[in-house]
């Protein structure tokens, strides 16, 4: 019967044992368990906006929640094989956010560790809830509380863009990933056409504030702006006008069917994302392939589509 891998002291094999409300190494290292999650870096980082933006947004992209198959159709693209297929194997997932796909993937049965960086756990574990097959942690994806070669898949989706080093992130990944397993990632896309718009200025001033004042501005672009994007929406040439001075990322165009209240829910909390991640990267398809073949990787599958670049390979 397969089990939950035990923590490991971060970059190392050693085990931890726990101590009340600790996690304690052979030589001393003590990890504090917070709220019944272990904590391996300091509460507050420079992932502060997107713990915010989580705990605002908390169920939003959940599929259970919207009725919608937008997160399981992206997931199951990028695995190539339907959720079910990831029974009783291991399954890292970093960058977990409020568990848009953690839940499918603990739904699908495989034995789930996700970490992520911010104080978005909380909400994770509150939407997940207790399940056997399921654990959590707050850690960052360069000191990852496992051992290496420890999984039949490592998941990063929505992630490695806002890291400070996109390849030094997917190394990392990549070792935690068994002889046979897979890593399953994606990347914003390079396109110079992020570069034509009013968009890096804003973000250039929203970065820097604290999360609570960056997303009071943020809600009025977003109450601004909103209603003219709806009211565009079929008209491409205004439309397009319309984003040299607008922020707002809106999916109007991919999401036709779902009605005014969806699109502005999830215009605001991916607004929010693109204005205040404090790290953000673009790469091409072409760079993302050398990288995993640089690593060795194999069977490499490259996509264009939901966040920009989509790529897994086999290890």
């Amino acid at each position: 019967m397969p089990t939950l891998l035990p923590y490991t002291i971060p970059g190392t094999s050693k085990p931890l044992s726990r101590e009340n409300d600790t996690l304690v190494g052979p030589g001393g290292e003590r990890f504090p368990i917070v709220n019944g999650i272990p904590r391996f870096v300091p509460e507050n980082n420079y992932a502060s906006a997107f713990g915010l933006q989580w705990k605002t947004f908390a169920k939003t992209q959940l599929d259970s929640f919207s009725g919608t198959r937008i997160t399981r159709d992206r997931l199951e693209r990028c695995l190539g094989s339907e959720i079910h297929a990831l029974k009783d194997k291991t399954v890292l997932e970093v960058g977990s956010g409020a568990g848009r796909f953690t839940e499918l993937l603990v739904e699908g049965g495989a034995m789930v560790h996700s970490v992520d960086l911010s104080v978005a756990v909380e909400v994770n574990r509150e939407n997940i809830g207790p399940a056997s097959n399921y654990t959590i942690a707050q850690a960052s994806v360069y000191e990852l509380p496992y051992p290496d070669q420890a999984f039949d898949m490592v998941v990063c989706l929505g992630v490695i863009q806002h890291t400070p080093d996109p390849e030094k992130t997917i190394r990392c990944l990549w070792s935690k990933v068994k002889p046979g397993g897979q890593l399953v990632i994606d990347h914003y896309k390079w396109r110079i056409g992020y570069y034509s718009t009013l968009t890096p200025i804003y973000r250039a001033i929203l970065k820097e504030m604290p999360p609570k004042t960056s997303k009071k501005i943020v809600d009025g672009l977003v109450n601004f702006f909103f209603p003219l994007h709806w009211a565009f929406r079929n008209l491409a040439p205004l439309n397009w006008l319309l984003h040299r001075v607008s922020p707002l990322i809106v999916y109007m165009n991919e999401f036709p069917e779902q009605d005014r209240k969806f699109h502005y829910e999830w215009s605001k909390l991916d607004t929010y994302d693109q204005l205040t991640d404090y790290y953000k990267h673009l790469r091409s398809q072409e760079q993302i392939r050398k990288t995993l073949e640089s690593l060795g990787g194999r069977e490499i599958w490259i996509h264009i589509g939901g966040n920009g670049v989509e790529a897994r390979c086999t290890r």
